[in-house]
């Protein structure tokens, strides 16, 4: 802006007519007549700031000053949160605040663990010594005749109205402690995957041999009723499962479970190992036999688990890694590999000749390295050739690397069905304590790629070791198809059952292996909730990072309206979760099983990521012994720390807890009522009244929370009443507000209606369709949570979409919530948090009432938030708008409506942006379409390209069907499901796990008023911010007339983190071959882990000669004949 003009008038100098007296007057005027001149040029020249002069801070001030004092006068009144405080300081003297020991706590939890895990271990044990016993008594017969309670078939009947063979009447019962499964807890019942036959001689005498184990079934779930699942999976493929249960198959009419294919099995049957996959990619591997290969290698990875490592190398004229970042040395064989090698194996490609003992000299030397260097599993370590022949037997290869030690087994897989190389791959196999299959259509790599874990498997069995195995959490799949709302992660205790008759002990047959489940949330029941606090909890890890349980864990997603199991669910890190430990420190001394404790500054999303908690947390961990996991404890610094203890009479607490507005925390344990049948029915309020009453002699109960609840429920009281009172004296007020609520640390909840029930707004509230809003095993309620960590006497405010699908177009809601502290010995505790909802709409005449006031009491008010060109709005300390002129603009972030306003809050520092991460997001794949250039200008490629797959799938299916002659009639579907899924397993899922960044805003409230200026080009934008007294929200007043679309929107949206290697058309220099570095140290990095404490790779009385034949599939001639011409024909007419 320019300065004022100057004048240097010139005292000498006089004008001719004008007296020197009057001259002074004369300057005065026109040196005035400058200015005034001056100020209109310069108004002229400047933007218009017309809100400049309409935005007066003291009004503003005023608005804020007088819509906080009317608001938190009408919180205090209806929420009762006076009378509370004060009930509480009425009783202070009698009150104890009691520091918690974390270290003790966390050991404690750790002992209780321990016990209920050896309880399941006790069980297992019991199932394998029988299953032993039964075999050992047991003479093989060819021709036994057996009926037996088969899954699929109980209760099925023909059209004649008659049980169907091994169909007969199976009595099912709906049970709680089974997720209210029909099942049936008197006897166990069987199930065969579709590729088993059921009237097999191996199967009908492994299910005669396994009935012994009904009896100990039975007794072990009278023994331990806590006790769920146990079963026997056979290496012949039944699996026998108590209680009993129908299984369903899938709309296929198939039954793809197959027991010898899950984690418990194949990690109890083997030990760790080291696992290279030798692939022949030369052209004679062309079409079904690479198809066939492909489907190989999937099934081996999927016999692979977190304590395995693997690589794959392909050959033809010469050796490369099918992942070159991979190059030189084996990975974990988590989910995210498996997956990322099975996607490079479909796109694998063949032509060439193949040079066999290049790849298996390079081989070699990786299981060599790694075991050198004390990386891998440093236990088994095997190859796995997989070919169409080998024109030799490569002796020299195997004289220089795995002679005469054997160190390193070698299985082989002939695929096809040409014999000529049979005698080779034998030997190769033979000879390096192997074994040798030949896998001619897609449905025998199942059955043929298992023979490799019995080889591992000898060692152990010939020794007699039942090592205990503990497997990382999973969701149980029975559970998911059956019942959608069961869903629970388990973790499962395995040992594997052995043949002990001495004519077969040098070939370590393995008979299968007993198994039994155990829900995780039952574990973390041991770990109260209330003994850690507001924002505590407790969590679990495995050996090898991955998380058990943990609040944070999120194993579903959302697709559609089905819930989903996310595909990484259960190799989610520590790191992953616990992100602020960027140094690892925790993560590092949980694996190693340590004892200790250490302090972390975290950031804790809240609200979906909404919003965020800054907190100090104290973690303490130990590990559980005789298991591979370790258990974290986390207590927030400050209130966490301490537990309130008062102390009451029964008679007086029992008297009102049992009044109609008290509810309890319905996942919380206060007495144990998920063991006694007879105690299943009962609520945890009903069992409490029975064990203080002395009803029931039988009930366990936590006698320090009850205590506590009984304590909380004679304090709170009162609030009963004061709610009625304020209900019965109706006012125009209180139809706005709906509820009062409040929740004590014990998990008491108590609410209070001052409008009939059909009136309330959010019905959801309060209720389990809104876990945020009670208290669950794994949180607080989120208005507790928040209202812990505002100032004393402050309320926190929270807008809430009452929408369902059920009632759409339900107006917003909020809730207002403020903190109950209690201070004995300069030691703070919160003892519990009271609120009201109110209606939206209530919010909104106050807040437009407020801003009707000015300074003067006589003076028009000179400005309104209601004027045109002004435009008000009420957000929350993360920038999320209660109240706008605009109500579509109710809910949504400042940033998202007002991008300029948002930007400018920022830059000042009155909201500060904080990054958070999201390593369990999911995310859309990127779509990469190849030109469709070729396809436009000749459509002969096309054609030629879609008839070469109509021929693929015709000899895919002629191969197939070829080969079912030797199968029993219901063995086909197996091999259609199995060809089925090849083909869907490249229709990928629209959602992919992924790394994901987001922002959240956070108001700093060291600011609580600020003004200025947005320039925006043409126009410049005034705004006013004012704190709102004793509460979370701002009030925003900014001058509506000026444009500020230039600048963009604020959003609050998560990005995916991109790892990407480098296209041929970035180049590989710049940011392209940074990235490229970064996501190949990401894939390559080998995180710390902590092995089994057990290996079995070898035994001095093995017998390696037992090491496979050649599979003697028939075929009908006919159509072998037409596979083979078509095969060797067709493909060159389509060239």
């Amino acid at each position: 802006m320019p300065g004022l003009p100057r004048f240097h008038p010139n005292p000498s100098t006089t004008h001719s007519g004008i007296p020197c007296s009057a001259w002074p007057v004369a300057w005065g005027f026109l040196w005035k007549t400058m200015i005034i001149l001056w100020l209109l040029l310069a108004c002229l020249s400047l933007p218009p700031t017309r809100a400049q002069s309409k935005i007066p801070l003291e009004t503003v001030k005023l608005w804020a000053d007088t819509f906080g004092g009317n608001l938190y006068n009408t919180v205090t009144k209806y929420s009762g949160s006076l009378l509370l405080q004060k009930k509480y300081k009425d009783v202070e003297s009698s009150l104890k605040i009691k520091e918690v020991d974390g270290l003790a706590l966390v050991k404690k939890f750790s002992e209780d663990m321990e016990n209920m895990l050896r309880s399941k271990v006790e069980a297992v044990k019991r199932l394998v010594e029988a299953a032993e016993e039964a075999d050992l008594n047991h003479e093989f017969n060819a021709s036994l005749v057996f009926d037996y309670y088969n899954s699929v078939l109980i209760n099925e009947r023909d059209e004649n109205g008659n049980y169907v063979e091994l169909g007969a009447e199976f009595v099912l019962e709906s049970n709680a402690h089974f997720s209210n499964l029909m099942v049936n807890t008197a006897i166990s019942s069987v199930q065969l995957p579709t590729n088993v036959y059921n009237k097999d001689p191996n199967i009908l005498n492994g299910v005669y041999m396994s009935e012994a184990l009904n009896p100990v079934f039975v007794e072990n779930f009278q023994r331990d009723p806590t006790l769920t699942w146990q079963y026997f999976g056979s290496s012949t493929g039944f699996f026998r499962i108590y209680p009993g249960i129908k299984w369903t198959p899938d709309e296929n009419g198939v039954i793809a479970f197959d027991c010898r294919n899950r984690g418990w099995y194949i990690q109890a049957a083997t030990s760790p190992k080291d696992i290279v996959i030798v692939v022949d990619v030369s052209g004679s591997m062309k079409g079904l036999r690479m198809a066939i290969a492909k489907h190989t290698i999937s099934t081996i990875l999927d016999t692979l688990g977190e304590n395995d490592f693997v690589n794959i190398i392909a050959y033809n004229d010469y050796v490369h890694y099918i992942e070159p970042c991979f190059k030189g040395i084996l990975v974990q064989a988590d989910r995210d590999n498996r997956e990322h090698f099975k996607q490079l194996v479909e796109e694998l490609m063949v032509k060439g000749v193949g040079i066999v003992n290049q790849a298996l000299s390079e081989a070699f030397q990786i299981l060599k390295q790694f075991q050198e260097a004390r990386q891998g599993s440093l236990c088994n370590q095997a190859i796995m050739l997989i070919t169409d022949g080998a024109v030799e037997d490569y002796e020299p290869v195997f004289e220089k690397y795995n002679w005469p030690d054997r160190k390193v087994r070698v299985f082989t897989y002939l695929i096809g069905r040409e014999v000529t190389f049979a005698d080779c791959m034998r030997w190769i196999a033979c000879n390096n304590k192997g074994y040798y299959t030949q896998i001619s259509t897609l449905a025998d790599a199942q059955e043929n790629v298992m023979e490799y874990l019995h080889v591992l498997s000898r060692p152990m069995v010939i020794n007699h070791d039942h090592d205990i195995t503990w497997t990382e959490a999973y969701l149980d799949s029975k559970l998911f198809t059956s019942q959608t709302q069961s869903l629970m992660l388990l973790t499962t205790v395995a040992m594997p059952v052995f043949s002990k008759k001495n004519e077969t002990r040098s070939h370590g047959i393995l008979l299968g292996v007993v198994g039994s489940d155990v829900a995780l949330r039952e574990l973390m029941k041991l770990a109260p909730r209330y003994k850690l606090g507001v924002h505590g909890y407790a969590f679990l890890n495995t050996n090898n990072g991955y998380i058990l349980s943990h609040p944070d864990l999120r194993p579903l997603y959302k697709e559609g309206k089905k819930l989903k199991p996310k595909p990484n669910y259960n190799s989610v890190d520590l790191s992953e979760v616990e992100w602020e430990d960027q140094a690892e420190m925790l993560r590092t001394a949980m694996i190693n099983g340590e004892t200790g404790s250490l302090s972390m500054d975290v950031k804790v999303p809240l609200d979906k990521g909404k919003r965020v908690l800054f907190l100090t947390n104290d973690y303490f961990f130990t590990d559980i012994s005789d298991t591979p996991f370790s258990l974290g404890v986390v207590l927030s610094r400050g209130h966490g720390e301490y537990i309130l203890l008062g102390n009451t009479s029964v008679e007086e607490g029992l008297h009102d807890l049992l009044h109609p507005d008290v509810t309890l925390a319905s996942e919380w344990i206060y007495c144990v009522t998920d063991i006694d049948p007879d105690h299943r029915k009962l609520s945890q309020l009903e069992a409490m009244v029975k064990y203080l009453m002395r009803e029931d002699p039988d009930l366990e109960c936590d006698e320090e929370l009850l205590q506590e609840v009984l304590f909380d429920a004679v304090v709170t009281a009162p609030m009963e009443a004061y709610w009625t009172g304020l209900a019965l004296n109706i006012s125009e007020e209180s139809e706005d507000v709906d509820m009062a609520f409040l929740g004590t640390r014990a998990g008491l909840l108590r609410s209070g209606l001052f409008v009939g029930s059909e009136k309330v707004s959010d019905k959801r509230f309060l209720t389990p369709e809104d876990e945020a809003s009670i208290f669950t095993m794994d949180h607080f309620p989120l208005w507790y949570r928040q209202a812990a960590e505002q100032p004393a006497g402050s309320f926190v405010f929270n807008v809430r979409s009452a929408e369902t699908p059920e009632s759409p177009g339900q107006p917003a809601v909020v809730t207002a919530s403020t903190a109950v502290a209690v201070t004995v010995d300069k030691k703070t505790a919160i003892a519990a948090a009271v609120g009201i909802q109110i209606k939206l709409e209530f919010l909104q005449r106050k807040f437009w009432a407020a801003t009707q006031q000015c300074g003067g009491v006589d003076e028009p008010c000179p400005v309104s938030c209601q004027d045109s060109d002004l435009d008000c709005f009420v957000v929350d300390n993360n920038g999320f708008i209660l109240i706008s002129e605009r109500s579509q603009e109710t809910g949504r972030f400042l940033g998202e409506v007002d991008g300029a306003f948002m930007t400018q809050l920022l830059s000042m520092g009155v909201f500060n942006q904080v990054t958070m991460y999201d390593y369990q997001a999911m995310c859309k794949p990127l779509n990469h379409h190849h030109s469709a250039a070729q396809p436009l200008i000749s459509p002969i490629p096309a054609f030629l390209t879609a008839t070469r797959w109509l021929l693929n799938e015709l000899l895919l299916f002629l191969l197939e069907w070829s080969a079912w002659g030797t199968w029993h009639a219901d063995s086909g579907a197996e091999a259609k499901t199995v060809f089925h899924h090849s083909h869907k397993h490249k229709k990928q899922d629209m959602l992919q796990p992924c790394d994901t960044e987001y922002p959240v805003f956070v108001h700093q409230t060291a600011i609580q008023e600020a003004n200025g200026i947005i320039d925006c080009g043409a126009c410049q934008k005034m705004f006013v911010m004012q704190q709102i007294p004793n509460s979370n929200l701002l009030l925003l007043v900014t001058d509506s007339t000026c444009d500020c679309s230039i600048f963009p929107p604020v959003l609050q949206e998560a990005t995916e983190v991109k790892y990407i290697l480098p296209t041929p058309q970035d180049g590989w220099g710049g940011s392209s071959a940074h990235n490229a570095s970064v996501k190949c140290d990401r894939m390559r990095s080998q995180k710390l882990r902590r092995r089994p404490n057990s290996c079995h790779a070898f035994h001095p009385e093995e017998n390696s000669q037992d090491c496979g034949g050649t599979s003697a599939i028939s075929a009908s001639f006919p159509l072998l004949l037409l596979r083979l011409c078509a095969w060797a024909l067709l493909p060159q007419l389509l060239q």
